[in-house]
């Protein structure tokens, strides 16, 4: 079978599971089967797959008809220029959280120390390290996802370091830049969930309590005393909860306020610690 055929068969098949975006996720699957880049399927059209490469992408193809998302197929996800790779046990990270890091940047161009809540892939604490050259500190309770993140480090050349605890609980010193996407899902709706989503990312990841902001709440008192007066705490939120979420910010608190992102839904609450 020629790549041309593979691919177009290949996207038909993902066409009729209904799987959003059948031509590019076939692309994606081929490639990796291949271990290839896209330029490859349509510079060489009439390759012929070998028996261990349709193998490969007979066997993605099934899993992702299954609703396994393309990213822990293929074990990778770009997140703000940089390939991370992930697996199961952490949530894909997703474009609307690069929103983080842009405020994360503007609020905090100097920082030199990072703090990210609840790290999972690393992408985070990964991503500011790069950026602003600095030293960062992820934290999780899941011990598979701390380990996904210290790999993603290591193979990007980032200072960071990752310790699983519960949120900040086993972290020290102090920071002039913490940054956090804790579970934002609310009980009610963990079963509005895409399937995709509800049967296959961490529900750790995922789950933010019955309102969807008891995380929030917990965070908050940790972070006044980790973080140097003057220091900027950055959260993603969920659409559901900026008013609890603005609300966790105390007297203590300055220059709090929630930025949209490009579809106009609430995405960051920020503040500046007056100590």
């Amino acid at each position: 079978m020629t790549l041309r055929t593979a691919l177009r068969q290949g996207t038909e098949i993902l066409t009729q599971a209904g799987v959003f975006e059948p031509r590019l996720t076939a692309e994606v699957l081929l490639c990796h089967a291949l271990r290839r880049e896209k330029v490859y399927l349509y510079s060489h059209p009439e390759h012929e797959l070998s028996t261990v490469e349709w193998i490969h992408y007979g066997r993605y193809l099934h899993e992702r008809m299954g609703g396994k998302p393309t990213q822990y197929i293929t074990r990778v996800q770009e997140f703000y220029g940089r390939e991370f790779g992930v697996s199961p046990a952490v949530l894909i990270p997703r474009p609307e959280t690069e929103h983080v890091v842009e405020e994360a940047l503007r609020v905090a161009p100097g920082a030199r120390r990072v703090l990210d809540i609840g790290t999972g892939s690393g992408a985070l604490a990964v991503t500011l390290a790069l950026e602003l050259g600095a030293w960062a500190v992820g934290t999780d309770l899941s011990f598979e996802a701390v380990g996904v993140a210290r790999r993603n480090a290591a193979k990007l050349g980032a200072r960071a370091e990752f310790v699983q605890c519960d949120l900040a609980a086993a972290v020290g010193g102090r920071f002039p830049l913490i940054v956090s996407n804790p579970p934002y899902i609310p009980a009610r709706e963990m079963g509005t969930l895409q399937h995709e989503v509800r049967d296959h990312e961490p529900h750790l990841a995922l789950l933010g309590g019955e309102a969807g902001t008891e995380i929030y709440e917990r965070i908050v008192p940790q972070v006044e005393r980790l973080l140097e007066p003057g220091g900027w705490l950055v959260f993603e939120i969920g659409y559901q909860g900026e008013a609890r979420v603005r609300a966790a910010f105390g007297e203590r608190w300055k220059e709090v306020r929630t930025v949209r992102d490009l579809a106009g839904w609430p995405r960051v609450v920020l503040g500046r610690f007056g100590g």
